[in-house]
């Protein structure tokens, strides 16, 4: 596949001079790289590689360091035509022919409808517990992480019920070890993937709710879009409130972000495990949120605790990742050091490195290798960042 590449350099100004606007609804202010501490240089090679497929179908990276916008690049691809044969080929990725499922339709994918927003495929995670955090903050969702998930639905309709189904949690979900037998290791491409089968059917919830146990809850991490997918029917069944609905209200609309969407299930349940569309610039805020630990402008929209609670390491998936609360956790300097991330298919990457006070985040779509390009990036963005002191407040 040959991509049209066309690359946009922003010439960014120095300190505080003039403001970039951002898709938010807000603006971000502007700030030269070396006055916040970052290598020019650095991030002019990591976005070399990007232009030159090293990194494959980048569509934007923005770089933020103490709330200022240091280094953002966007790049054209003609998407239409790189996946002009996939998106007439019933697959995996295309199992409807049509609508919002068919990956590999420019006029759903990666952007919305050819607009700003851009698909977020499972970051969508990480802002489904920030919801799942907000409602709890604000009292709303009262069960305890550790209540059974079968309280939520009816037993007697519930295939493959045994003991060990009985003993998973909502704490279960949240860190990707449910027991549920699942296999997702696989390329979204491979029609064996489990998320794959997931989608290509009509009623998700059931789907996965109704799989065999293969494990005890809590003895081991399987990674799980199906688990993610049960969050939004448990939070609807809890709160009574939809959870697109709810994190419009109570995240969305604080943090500025006023353009998004979210896709849904055949059966119209909120896409918790990788629906969401927003814009570079609404990603930041939210990886901004996270690095004040739930504050926003004065304004508390998640617990201090629940957003540490997200990232410190519960499951262990090996590889130097550890997993949080639907957040990857990835080590970095001496590996005492952990970024938070959500890691989305494609290449859309959120990276939170709070002790350095940098929020990174990355579009993409590069939806047929099955290689994941994080690590790549992070280690390229490690090379930039210099010791620096975030001015307080900021």
């Amino acid at each position: 596949m040959k991509a049209v590449l066309v690359a946009t350099l922003l010439a960014l100004p120095g300190w505080a001079v003039g403001a970039a606007q951002a898709g938010g609804g807000g603006e971000w202010a502007r700030v030269s790289p070396d006055s916040v501490g970052l290598d020019p240089a650095a991030l002019e090679a990591l976005d070399a590689d990007f232009r030159g497929g090293v990194v494959p179908l980048v569509d934007s990276v923005l770089v933020l360091r103490c709330g200022s916008l240091a280094f953002e690049r966007h790049y054209a691809h003609d998407y239409a035509a790189i996946y002009a044969n996939e998106a007439r080929e019933v697959g995996p990725l295309n199992p409807h022919l049509t609508g919002p499922y068919n990956y590999f339709d420019p006029a759903w994918h990666p952007y919305w409808h050819r607009g700003a927003t851009h698909s977020m495929q499972s970051v969508t995670k990480s802002v489904t517990a920030a919801t799942i955090g907000a409602a709890i903050l604000r009292g709303d969702f009262k069960a305890s992480l550790d209540t059974p998930v079968l309280r939520w639905f009816d037993p007697s309709k519930v295939k493959h019920v045994d003991a060990r189904k009985r003993r998973m949690t909502l704490r279960h979900l949240l860190t990707m070890s449910s027991g549920l037998d699942w296999n997702e290791d696989l390329p979204y491409a491979d029609p064996k993937n489990a998320a794959a089968v997931m989608e290509a059917t009509v009623d998700w919830v059931g789907y996965v709710i109704d799989r065999p146990m293969a494990y005890e809850p809590g003895t081991h991490f399987a990674y799980s879009s199906g688990v993610s997918e049960l969050l939004a029917y448990i939070f609807r069944k809890e709160t009574g409130r939809d959870l697109e609905d709810y994190a419009r209200n109570h995240l969305f609309e604080p943090l500025g972000i006023h353009e998004y969407h979210w896709k849904r299930s055949p059966l119209g349940e909120v896409d918790s495990e990788g629906g969401l569309f927003l814009s570079d610039d609404g990603l930041a805020r939210f990886g901004e949120l996270y690095r004040h630990l739930g504050m926003w402008h004065g304004e508390r929209l998640l617990g201090a605790d629940w957003v540490q609670d997200s990232v410190t390491p519960r499951s262990d998936p090996g590889h130097g990742f550890r997993y949080g609360y639907q957040w990857w956790l990835v080590a970095y300097g001496d590996g005492s050091q952990y970024a938070w991330a959500g890691l989305g298919f494609g290449g859309q990457y959120v990276f939170v490195m709070p002790e350095d006070g940098v929020v990174a985040v990355t579009t993409a779509w590069n939806i047929l290798d099955p290689k994941y390009y994080d690590r790549i990036i992070l280690d390229k963005l490690r090379l930039a960042v210099k010791p620096f002191a975030c001015p307080e407040g900021s």
